[in-house]
């Protein structure tokens, strides 16, 4: 999944980046609030995470707008602490509102609890006989558990959440590692067989086919898993 974190302090924007990338979520920011509004209308976000107080543009205007496009999830940070700014910020759309200072678990908790409720298709996903959990980061197969890396986790909910679809190389790589593709990387691929060696070859069904020169699909149709 990925996030934005629109916050304009450079040591507060590290340390929540790097916990939300432990926590296995690919983290995207901006420092000004105007760069901030322009990536949370050019891309598809899970969540944002918006701090008031920011250079360029508020938080508040940039919600304000945001909302007339949008309904991503927003998280609001602040240092205002008063009744007055909490319904301000509920009432231009914000989702949640965490004071500052707070704890990075109390942080990561709203994360996830808005991500559960903003879920389009819950948080349960099954292709045949794959179910995966994203509330628990657990996957079955057959009512077996497969136990998964978070980043594995990622990339198999990736080609299950869409089926049937050829991923390229490119999206796989943004997509789960945010970066940019480099044909001399073999990231992508290397995922892909350790994902298979425990998604597909434990059972006589296969789920991840590579499409030559293409890239890779996962699909409930027998796979020979080339």
């Amino acid at each position: 999944m990925k996030l934005l974190l629109i916050e304009d302090n450079e040591k507060a924007s590290a340390w929540v980046r790097k916990g939300l990338e432990e926590a296995g979520y690919i983290v995207d920011y901006a420092a000004d609030g105007r760069d901030g509004l322009h990536l949370a209308l050019s891309h598809p976000w899970s969540l944002i995470i918006l701090d008031i107080m920011l250079p360029g543009m508020d938080g508040w205007q940039v919600l304000k707008t945001l909302r007339t496009a949008s309904n991503t999830p927003v998280i609001c940070l602040t240092a205002r602490d008063s009744v007055e700014d909490r319904v301000k910020g509920l009432e231009l759309g914000a989702n949640d509102y965490l004071v500052k200072p707070f704890s990075f678990a109390e942080l990561l908790a709203r994360v996830r609890n808005q991500l559960r409720q903003h879920s389009p298709h819950g948080t349960v996903l099954r292709v045949a006989d794959l179910v995966m959990d994203s509330a628990r980061l657990q996957a079955t197969r057959d009512g077996v558990p497969v136990a998964l890396t978070r980043k594995e986790f990622m990339l198999l909910w990736l080609l299950a959440s869409r089926r049937d679809e050829i991923l390229p190389r490119t999206l796989i790589a943004s997509e789960i590692w945010g970066i940019n593709f480099d044909s001399e990387t073999n990231i992508v691929d290397v995922a892909i067989r350790r994902l298979r060696r425990k998604v597909d070859d434990p059972f006589p069904r296969k789920l991840i086919t590579t499409v030559r020169g293409m890239g890779y699909c996962l699909s409930e149709k027998e796979s020979g898993g080339v």
